[in-house]
């Protein structure tokens, strides 16, 4: 293995890229750069230190619960770093960054929006998550419910979220590796892939974890360098900061207003509950808690990763700023060398501009290089979360009806995360010419929407039934893949089609009451048997849930 660990390291020394900026305008077409050799070298320095890894991973990974939640074996700091790098997407590096450049004071309050929901999930979900799960968020949901069908409905609604941020991820790389590196953007699709397959495949969640901790670190180290390097220009001073990039804003004193970026409320309203609730709906997130050892660690994670990501969107936000001055009038960031005309490489790129500014070569490299870390990052702890649902869920549980082995379990989800990379990569070779701003509104809309309802329902609603729980997974899933692509950003951009059937583009504020509804109506309306056996259960799952008591790993209290 080692051998062709070695081997794979080569073929990836040719390629050094960034990642997508999640639910940011679009890159649209682009071309080719020269190769950026800084970037290169440490691209492959990171990709070295990540597969030796997981080589390492590889050999501690034994049994079902190494794969899947590395033994609960992780500690709450390193499982919040870890959370904190599986949310911290290129997005936040380049997406908010840009958004900040451009929209100012709204780019903030969209990064609020990302941040909202971690105090939700650690106040009130994080405990029973843990006490109540084992391998994935659908242990929960079927607790006391059937289980073949509750995990059926379960594991649909996670692959669905799953793919279409695979997919997001896949497409936003392989065009922004052009702008910056000077490979084929079907070349950066697929060597992306195949990592992702190896670090999943062979080292699981014990590679997971760690290649998140790392990219963790870099990202906030790398984005706090530049962030002082370019605040130290204004003294350290916010006023002067904020003074000078409305001087050099086209927006003037509006830059620091509310109200440009999302002015319709309905689409502002459904976006922050979509992003707020879709947080607690992300299987891959999910997934995270279960590989600490207690409920008292469980609640250390999402304080850890609260504090980073809160940091880190502060980090974003002064970054976005000082761009406005520093990029905003320095012509050689500019097509043609004029100002006011198309950012070099597209409105993503304030800072990667940013970092050129304030540390040369050496500094874009290290940022691009970390950019290519968070995608990687992201993308194998998406596949480790899908191939589980596949694994676990569905074949364990469903198919096998509890009585696959270990082995077999593990072997299955082997297999499903080679499925999914080669399904990613087609897909992410299919879609590069779309904009996928609207993949990565529907990933969090299905999350908000099918997972989460059921999810809150099951651990504080007495009253959830198979049926509601049903009904309101599939209600959820339906109405917000519906309204999505009936919207402009399907039906119109997409499509083709002149104009939209529906409105909105953001589901989250039509399809969460809607799973919420039925998943109360399938419940209430459901006199049978079973129905009164799992409201009667309720008990018995509301003491584990509070004490960990027959947790794997009980709660320490």
């Amino acid at each position: 293995m080692s051998r062709g660990i070695l081997k794979f390291a080569a073929v990836a020394l040719a390629l050094s890229w960034m990642g997508l900026a999640l639910a940011a305008p679009d890159v649209g077409a682009t071309e080719k750069q020269p190769i950026n050799v800084h970037a290169i070298v440490m691209f492959f320095i990171f990709v070295m230190a990540t597969l030796g890894i997981t080589y390492w991973a590889a050999k501690r990974t034994k049994t079902a619960s190494d794969y899947y939640t590395a033994g609960g074996g992780i500690t709450g700091t390193q499982n919040g770093l870890a959370i904190a790098g599986d949310y911290m997407s290129a997005a936040t590096l380049l997406g908010l960054t840009s958004l900040t450049y451009f929209q100012g004071f709204d780019g903030y309050i969209y990064c609020i929006c990302f941040y909202v929901g971690w105090p939700f999930i650690m106040f009130i979900m994080a405990e029973r998550l843990r006490n109540l799960g084992k391998f994935t968020f659908a242990d929960i949901t079927s607790y006391r419910l059937d289980q073949r069908q509750v995990r059926t409905v379960a594991a649909i609604g996670s692959l669905t979220v799953v793919v279409f941020y695979l997919i997001a991820q896949m497409v936003g790389a392989g065009q922004l590796i052009k702008l910056l590196f000077g490979l084929e953007y079907w070349m950066a699709v697929v060597i992306v892939g195949v990592l992702m397959v190896v670090y999943v495949t062979f080292g699981g969640m014990i590679a997971t974890t760690w290649v998140q901790i790392i990219k963790a670190c870099l990202l906030l180290g790398g984005g706090t360098l530049v962030m002082l390097l370019a605040f130290s220009q204004f003294g350290f001073s916010f006023e002067k900061l904020a003074t000078d990039a409305v001087a050099n804003s086209k927006k003037g004193i509006a830059l620091m207003g509310p109200g440009s970026l999302l002015a319709d409320p309905v689409t502002a309203v459904s976006l922050s509950l979509g992003l707020m609730f879709g947080t607690a709906g992300l299987p891959h997130i999910l997934m995270r808690f279960f590989t600490v050892p207690n409920a008292k660690e469980a609640r250390k994670s999402v304080f850890v990763a609260t504090l980073c990501v809160g940091f880190f969107f502060t980090v974003v936000a002064i970054m976005g700023l000082a761009a406005v001055t520093i990029v905003g009038t320095n012509p050689q960031y500019f097509e043609g060398g004029q100002l006011g005309a198309k950012l070099l490489g597209g409105n993503n790129m304030p800072a990667m501009h940013l970092a050129h500014a304030v540390g040369g070569n050496m500094m874009l490299g290290f940022l691009s290089a970390v950019a290519f870390a968070t995608i990687l990052a992201v993308v194998s702890g998406l596949a480790l979360a899908g191939a589980s649902a596949i694994s676990h869920d569905l074949y364990a549980n469903v198919i096998r009806k509890g009585q696959a082995t270990e082995a077999e379990e593990v072997r299955v989800s082997k297999s499903s995360s080679l499925i999914l990379g080669v399904v990613a990569v087609l897909l992410g070779i299919a879609f590069e010419k779309q904009n996928v701003a609207f993949m990565v509104g529907l990933a969090f809309g299905v999350a908000a929407s099918c997972n989460f309802p059921v999810l809150i329902l099951s651990m504080y609603w007495k009253g959830l039934t198979t049926r509601g729980a049903i009904w309101g997974s599939v209600a959820g899933l339906v109405s917000a893949v519906l309204i999505v692509v009936l919207s402009k950003a399907v039906w119109v951009v997409v499509l083709g089609n002149e104009k939209p059937l529906f409105p909105y583009e953001q589901p989250a504020i039509f399809s969460m009451p809607i799973a919420f509804f039925f998943a109360w109506l399938g419940s209430v309306t459901d006199s049978s048997v079973r129905a009164t056996q799992e409201k009667a259960a309720f008990e018995d799952q509301y003491v584990r849930a509070q004490t960990g008591f027959g947790a794997a790993g009980a709660a320490a209290h």
